[in-house]
């Protein structure tokens, strides 16, 4: 999945050249292209009064039970490799019981879904009993090479009419504010792409992919021509994941980034507002061991220019872990270069993570004891204090208490929980009420239940 080398770009001549057809890069790319159908059991009440305690008591409250219904939803994917591995978008398959995908040709398999990532909005996908098949995978391009200007081509299954293919060219690049998602850096195009499209691909004149198409804008629920997808460089990092079976091990930079606002750049005595501005610097972080610091603006990474945070942090997520990669920093006025060595967080020992088990009323719960890491990635201040709950088992005590998971607990019984041993200890014993302080949402409460 090495990236190809960009060819060299040229304008129509003649009227021959632009009567060209897409037609070659058509029929080598749909081959990659699946439909994803995903199916999800809902709970929906029968009736519009079941929340009305007056009916329920006269009707009886059996009358009101909600029911499983089934719904289905559907999306695209890309074959990424020849066993069966195919990317999708993660808002295509979230909550689904079950998902298949069908080829170009028409065939049908089930698949097994391999990663759900968040963060980048993107979901992996293997093919379940491949049997003899083998599926045509897609070359990833650089996406870093594209310009705005370049033609694309996008292809899935918009409305569920089946494969379709629409041309526009790149509109814009690095885009923000597109989606709620860790790494916002969207590839804007105005090929038309509707809902359905989600997850398909977004090719270059060479038949390679340089997007994951992803989101829309538009008040009608239709194109209006303006479309965003994933770059490829970070599509191909999840998917590689994928492939090799492992987890997605992402760079830790340590340090808090803001936009350089047009105050900001007057006082620093930039020409232009852009970059990214260090705010706070983890201790004993990579950032604070490279020699970082708050006010320091980050001004590119490897050449590449960075306009504000969201930017760097695709930058760094895209550089694999153990490279030195070059930053440009202004710093009093001067400019210079620093090597950086890409980093991943740290891995929390045995000692910070702790499952609660037993008769204890917190049985169920798994928490994990913050640390810089941890805190930044929750927008928590890095020296905060607690345990944060990373799982809930269903059905049990923790959950039918109401826990969640990301609540924080400050305290139990009036004890701080600055450990995850120490929760564990305190929450193991046996008493008659629990007092929990705890924080949700950015709120701090404090609550009474029983032992």
């Amino acid at each position: 999945m090495a990236p190809q080398v960009p060819t060299t770009r040229a304008v129509p001549g003649s009227d021959g050249a632009i009567r060209l057809s897409f037609a070659p890069v058509v029929k080598a790319v749909t081959p990659s292209v699946v439909n994803v159908y995903a199916t999800r059991i809902e709970q929906q009440a029968v009736s519009p009064f079941a929340s009305d305690p007056f009916f329920s008591r006269f009707f009886g409250e059996g009358q009101f039970q909600s029911r499983p219904r089934e719904s289905r939803s559907l999306g695209s994917g890309v074959i990424v490799e020849a066993g069966g591995v195919i990317l999708t978008n993660r808002h295509v398959i979230e909550g689904a019981t079950d998902v298949r995908i069908a080829l170009s040709d028409g065939r049908e398999f089930a698949v097994d879904v391999v990663i759900e990532d968040a963060q980048t909005d993107l979901a992996v996908l293997r093919v379940r009993e491949p049997g003899d098949a083998v599926f045509a995978a897609i070359t990833f391009a650089n996406s870093d090479s594209l310009e705005v200007g370049d033609l694309v081509l996008a292809i899935g299954n918009p409305f569920g009419v089946g494969q379709t293919v629409t041309s526009g060219i790149v509109s814009a690049l690095a885009r923000t504010g597109v989606e709620r998602s860790d790494y916002e850096f969207f590839i804007q195009t105005d090929a038309a792409i509707n809902p359905g499209n989600s997850g398909g691909a977004l090719v270059d004149m060479d038949g390679h992919l340089v997007g994951i198409n992803t989101a829309i804008y538009s008040q009608s629920g239709g194109s209006v021509g303006i479309g965003f997808a994933i770059p490829a460089n970070m599509a191909r990092l999840v998917a590689e994941a994928g492939v090799n079976g492992g987890q997605i091990v992402r760079p830790w930079f340590g340090a808090k980034l803001q936009a350089v606002n047009a105050d900001i750049a007057a006082s620093l005595g930039m020409a232009a507002p852009h970059g990214a501005l260090i705010t706070e610097v983890a201790p004993g972080g990579p950032a604070a061991r490279a020699g970082f610091a708050s006010g320091d603006v980050i001004l590119s990474v490897d050449g590449m220019a960075v306009d504000d945070p969201s930017a760097f942090n695709f930058r760094l997520a895209t550089r694999p872990i153990g490279q030195t990669t070059k930053l440009a920093r202004l710093r009093g006025g001067t400019t210079s270069t620093v090597d950086f060595t890409i980093q991943a967080a740290p891995i929390p020992d045995e000692a910070m993570i702790a499952q609660i088990s037993g008769q204890s009323r917190f049985a169920g719960a798994s928490v994990r004891q913050l640390d810089p890491a941890l805190a930044e990635l929750k927008g928590l201040p890095y020296d905060a204090k607690g345990v944060m709950v990373t799982a809930i088992a269903e059905g049990s005590p923790a959950e039918a208490m109401g826990l969640r998971v990301d609540d924080i607990i400050l305290a139990l019984n009036d004890m701080p929980m600055e450990t995850a041993r120490a929760f564990a200890e305190i929450a193991s014993q046996r008493v008659r009420t629990w007092q929990i302080i705890l924080q949700r949402d950015g709120r701090v409460t404090r609550s009474i239940v029983s032992g």
